[in-house]
């Protein structure tokens, strides 16, 4: 199951673009009063791997069909095929006390119905024993909720964060001893042994849910590496008799040929990191890379930088962005691009891709779309960001007691089953006849499952990495991992993999400020002659603290 972007990542996981959407603003104020007499929060480092010893020790589950596309790692394996009979992975119900569990995920797009009218998390929950409630909040401004939560003391029992929301939330490591259950005696060792699906995650994942030098979290492994792909109508192209742009030359020629006002047709939505992908500007730790003297350096810094917000000003200028987008942070690009063709390029997670073509495709039967490969506009080899951490994190609400965290891992174990088992089946295609119709190559989604499936269960979860299959998309996993596998081999090195960063609360409460002074840039509001001011004003406040606490949690290899 490949979530629907965010972007879907997700982090994500195609996601997720899984998507590291959020414009919403961070407070700049202590998280958590109380909780530290830090005024400001320096923030911290930890080298994961001298906690391998809390991990769960990695089980493989045994594969009831073979992958028929071997992904490059970290890109995942892909099944054009649905196992032609599935198997119970889960004999027994996992909840066992009746008890509702509170949960909060994102969801991109419209909201789906809750629980009392939606037949899809009635049959799943009946299968659990015990019902999820899940409240969804949209995953563009999801940041927002999180905040707003967290300093309020008042999380649910489970909480899904994703990976690319944790940079924006000021002294989280310090909200999670508050808030969250220690998991270790839980999970590590063999201890995880009695839930068989997490203790199969990779232990990449769990390594990264480490916090305080402790295990605190359930990762959702990534199914991909990649944030961002640009997507193209390759049917508009082939109308118009364009090619896939290879080039930024191309791209921008192609862009002023399909600019149409009069009949309401722009180029792009916001393809600001894609642009900045082409120069090569730095994305490690949200945009770090080291200079050659080996010292830290943000990528408002640098020169790459400064070149794609000149080409990006000038696509703004030139009017090549969809009007929505450009009065309006919440535009529904997806709708703008896959349904309407008044976008044709739109840059979202890779995880929008999947859903976006069986949704719309019903509608209209040319649509195709396509990534645009990644090339560089300065020469030589593309820079590809993208990373393998997991795509969310979920945490347990401390104090609820043994037996009930035990009844929620059992219940995240279950949504946790793998391709091929019934409980994946029913998480990802709900019930036969109402959410999806059976054919020979495996069930195809209804009308009614995309309006009630949000991949709620996945956000609490997660699962093994795989990639398909999708019969209502048949050339979808092939065409995913072609692209996946060529560009996998230009991804950015990450100077600090292998640390888990706490960056300074005065760094995480100005990042998204001081974006939102680089968009007002881009869309004609200030003038590029800012830049100089802005990049010291973001020195100022946290910058030159975050690239002190860089320097000094470089791993001893890349000293």
């Amino acid at each position: 199951m490949t979530p629907q972007q965010p972007g879907s990542t997700a982090s994500r996981r195609h996601f997720l673009g899984l998507v590291g959407l959020g414009t919403a603003a961070v407070a700049g104020g202590p998280l958590l009063a109380g909780c530290s007499e830090k005024p400001a929060g320096s923030g911290g480092a930890q080298n994961l791997d001298a906690y391998a010893d809390l991990l769960p020790t990695h089980k493989d589950l045994a594969q009831s069909t073979k992958p028929d596309i071997i992904g490059t790692r970290p890109v995942p394996d892909g099944y054009t095929k649905y196992p032609s009979s599935l198997v119970d992975a889960i004999t027994e119900r996992p909840g066992t006390s009746g008890k509702q569990v509170t949960a909060m995920t994102p969801a991109w797009g419209p909201a789906p119905p809750g629980v009392t009218q939606s037949a899809y998390l009635q049959a799943v929950n009946a299968e659990l024993g015990t019902p999820v409630n899940f409240t969804i909040q949209d995953g563009n401004t999801y940041a927002d909720k999180l905040n707003a939560m967290l300093g309020a003391r008042d999380v649910p029992e489970l909480l899904c964060v994703p990976q690319w929301e944790v940079d924006k939330i000021p002294r989280f490591s310090e909200a999670i001893k508050v808030l969250f259950e220690d998991l270790t005696d839980y999970l590590k060792g063999d201890a995880a042994n009695a839930y068989p699906m997490l203790a199969s995650f990779p232990t990449g994942a769990w390594r990264n849910s480490l916090w305080n030098e402790r295990l605190v979290a359930v990762p959702n492994p990534t199914d991909g590496p990649f944030p961002w792909a640009l997507f193209t109508r390759k049917d508009l192209l082939d109308a118009r008799g364009l090619a896939v742009p290879a080039s930024l030359d191309d791209l921008l020629t192609a862009a002023k040929q399909v600019t149409d006002p009069a009949k309401k047709v722009w180029a792009f939505d916001n393809v600001f990191d894609m642009i900045q992908m082409y120069h090569k500007v730095p994305a490690s730790k949200q945009g770090w890379r080291l200079k050659a003297d080996g010292t830290p350096e943000f990528k408002y810094e640098t020169p790459e930088y400064r070149q794609a917000l000149e080409v990006m000003a000038k696509i703004y200028k030139d009017g090549l962005v969809h009007p929505e987008i450009v009065a309006s942070k919440g535009a529904d690009n997806a709708q703008l691009f896959a349904k309407n063709g008044a976008i044709v390029f739109t840059r979202n997670g890779l995880g929008f891709w999947q859903g976006a073509q069986a949704e719309h495709q019903k509608v209209n039967p040319k649509l195709n779309i396509q990534p645009v490969p990644i090339f560089s506009a300065t020469g030589g080899d593309p820079l590809v960001w993208g990373d393998d951490e997991p795509i969310s994190f979920t945490f347990v609400r401390k104090g609820l007691g043994k037996e009930r965290v035990e009844e929620l891992l059992r219940i995240m174990n279950w949504c946790s089953a793998p391709l091929g088992s019934q409980e994946a089946q029913l998480r990802d295609y709900g019930v036969a006849g109402k959410h999806h119709n059976s054919t020979p190559n495996g069930p195809v989604k209804t009308d009614l499952a995309f309006k009630e499936i949000a991949n709620q269960y996945f956000f609490i979860s997660g699962r093994n990495p795989t990639i398909g299959p999708y019969p209502e998309t048949p050339n979808y996993v092939q065409d995913m991992l072609t692209y996946s596998n060529a560009m996998v081999k230009y991804l950015e090195k990450d100077p600090w993999d292998g640390v888990k960063l706490e960056m300074p609360a005065a760094y995480k409460a100005n990042q998204v400020p001081t974006e939102d002074k680089f968009t007002d840039m881009l869309r004609g509001r200030r003038p590029l002659s800012d830049t100089d001011a802005i990049v010291q004003e973001w020195k100022a406040n946290g910058g030159e603290e975050a690239r002190e606490l860089l320097a000094k949690s470089l791993p001893k290899a890349g000293r």
